[in-house]
């Protein structure tokens, strides 16, 4: 790290007390293709990075945002064998695979005085604490890029305060600022869903591990056509200022800031879920014990699916015993059911078929705008017993329509109904409640599957695990506790939904779920996406 001082400094002389004050970060990292993870300091993220495989050692790079941020140098690093950072010289063939970003600042004294930064600027901060405390201040930091910045009072007063005093005041200040910002701006709480997220190492398909570098080896830098891509192939969304909590009342005050931490989440899911994949994706929602909340997800996830991405998305209900499908979405005008869709699948295949004319069969959702493929439950299950070629029928006819499919299934496993299922399936869901049973039976399914071969134990391998909680008086730690101790260890995302009575029972709508049940699903349904 570099020393400099500010121009401040020129006012003050040797007599001036000096006082350390130590800056730290929460650092974000994202990748090339967009996925953010947050630690809380620079050891953790070269630990995590040195972990995951790469092909070339790889390059860091300072966001953008700290461009014009003069206590940053704009520099490039990569990882030396004693898992160091080496700077590197920044030249035109050079292109970083990850960006770091500083967000929730916090300042700290020798003798353990802290304060959070919260929306102040640092540079102020730090003249406000030499001038209260008619010292210099020197700013110190362990963050990558920071160059230590001394800072000295531009007046002389007598009365001056203490640095671990001047900090107190300005926790209390910042605290009661944005404090009042929140109330008056805060939108839904969105902090009582839980997501249990994915090892950073498993965020991206692995490929050979990369040599990192000896101490005073010179990386051999990959040329801009090797590295860079096209501005008009990039897919990631042009960051857009906050738009909630105080960052986003700042903004509307006129003050440029970058979303939270949590908005941006947000922001990352509902671009996963906005996607539109090459081909059909077809995603199988399972679980072999009844009364879990296959249904439920069924429908949920087509809706989270639709909204974000536009229509063209299928709920079919694969079940052959008495399925709730069809009491708890909307009924189009007329009763058609899979029964009817049958007899007519030669002419719906046909060249001259239109998406028009699959109406007839299939119940569209007029707020949630997806359609629903039903079963007829007032039939036994042996008055409409399919075989295995009405399946992969029913699946041409969805795929030649749909861009998403999403299936509701049975409880047999051993079913030729479900086993055909899984041969179409690109993504698996299991659907599961808050018990330790029913996650035994989620964990079964799992185990089973794999064992069947090497597309089953992919699905398996990817599954994602939804926990929706159906008991009112059941405290959410311990819905919380089952997914993150127990489920998410054996799929590879677990996501937990809370009680919400919009669930229960009748017609299930997204815009009838509390907002924090909203952004719950809305995890859940992203981290299925991520697996597409």
């Amino acid at each position: 790290m570099s020393n400099r001082q500010t121009t401040a400094h020129q006012h003050h002389n040797s007599e001036d007390a000096m006082h350390e004050i130590r800056l730290s970060a929460t650092i974000s990292i994202t990748d090339s293709t967009g996925t953010a993870i947050e630690v809380s300091n620079a050891t953790e993220m070269i630990t995590l990075l040195n972990q995951r495989p790469h092909k070339a050692t790889p390059v860091l790079a300072l966001d953008s945002e700290h461009k014009y941020d003069p206590f940053f140098e704009g520099q490039l690093w990569q990882i030396t064998r004693d898992l160091s950072l080496k700077p590197v010289n920044v030249n035109e063939s050079m292109m970083p695979d990850y960006t770091i970003r500083y967000t929730d600042w916090q300042l700290s004294t020798a003798n353990g005085a802290t304060s959070s930064l919260g929306g102040q600027h640092l540079g102020e901060v730090a003249q406000h604490i030499a001038e209260t405390s008619q010292s210099t201040v020197i700013l110190t930091s362990e963050l990558p890029g920071f160059e230590n910045t001394s800072f000295a009072p531009l007046s002389h007063s007598t009365d001056a305060t203490d640095v671990e005093t001047t900090l107190e005041t300005l926790v209390q200040t910042a605290t009661e600022s944005y404090a009042e910002i929140q109330q008056t701006s805060a939108g839904p709480n969105l902090d009582h869903h839980f997501t249990a997220q994915p090892h950073f190492a498993e965020l991206l398909a692995p490929e050979p591990q990369f040599d990192v570098l000896e101490q005073g080896e010179v990386p051999v830098p990959r040329t801009r056509p090797e590295a860079r891509e096209s501005f008009l192939t990039q897919t990631k969304p042009q960051n857009q200022p906050a738009t909630k909590g105080w960052r986003g009342a700042m903004v509307r005050l006129g003050l440029r800031m970058a979303p939270s931490a949590a908005e941006q989440r947000e922001r990352d899911d509902v671009h996963a879920v906005s996607q539109h994949w090459p081909g059909p994706r077809t995603i199988a929602v399972v679980n072999g014990k009844g009364g879990v909340g296959k249904t439920p997800t069924t429908i949920l996830l087509s809706a989270i699916f639709a909204r974000y991405g536009g229509g063209g998305v299928l709920a079919w209900d694969n079940n052959q015993a008495r399925s709730t499908m069809g009491w708890r979405t909307e009924r189009s005008s007329h009763d058609s059911t899979i029964l009817d869709l049958i007899p007519v699948a030669s002419k719906m295949l046909a060249t001259g078929a239109q998406s028009a004319d699959l109406s007839h069969y299939v119940h569209h959702q007029t707020e949630d705008r997806f359609d629903v493929l039903r079963s007829k439950p007032q039939l036994l299950a042996d008055k409409q017993r399919f075989d295995t070629s009405d399946v992969d029928t029913i699946h041409a006819i969805a795929a030649k329509f749909y861009r998403i499919i999403v299936i509701d299934s049975g409880n047999d496993e051993s079913d030729p109904m479900w086993r055909r299922m899984i041969t179409h399936t690109d993504q698996l869901v299991v659907a599961t409640s808050g018990s330790l049973e029913n996650g035994e039976a989620a964990r079964l399914l799992l185990e089973e599957l794999a064992t069947t071969g090497t597309h089953g134990q992919r699905l398996a391998d990817n599954a994602v695990i939804v926990a929706s909680q159906s008991d009112a008086n059941a405290p959410h730690h311990a819905l919380s506790g089952i997914v993150n101790d127990y489920l998410d260890p054996i799929a590879r995302q677990a996501v937990g939904i809370s009680y919400d009575p919009a669930m229960v029972e009748g017609h299930l709508k997204y815009a009838s779920l509390r907002p924090e049940t909203q952004r719950a699903w809305l995890s859940a349904a992203a981290a299925v996406a991520r697996g597409l």
